[in-house]
């Protein structure tokens, strides 16, 4: 079996146990973004499983658009990443 190299490890285990592989994140052609794209993404940049450049220019990423999905996920958990809650949760 033949395993692309890649920078930095190819699973990480969450606090909750739960394991997120390399193969767990969304395909890098990914243009509709669900909350369990976002939230694989979120998690796999703040748990080690990849750079914040790394998805940032993977998936097209602006800092701001990943930020907001970071802070959203911080304050108000996963919820709040849902295209339909922005209104609830995001008012500045």
């Amino acid at each position: 079996m033949y395993l692309k190299k890649v920078d930095g490890p190819r699973a990480i285990t969450l606090p909750d146990g739960q394991i997120l592989t390399r193969a767990d994140l969304p395909p890098e052609n990914t243009r509709r973004w669900v909350v369990s794209r976002k939230v694989a993404v979120v998690r796999g940049v703040l748990y080690g499983l990849l750079s914040q450049e790394e998805a940032l220019e993977k998936y097209g990423l602006s800092d701001e658009e990943f930020a907001g999905w970071v802070k959203a996920v911080a304050e108000y958990g996963e919820e709040a990443l849902k295209a339909t809650a922005v209104q609830k949760y995001r008012q500045s």
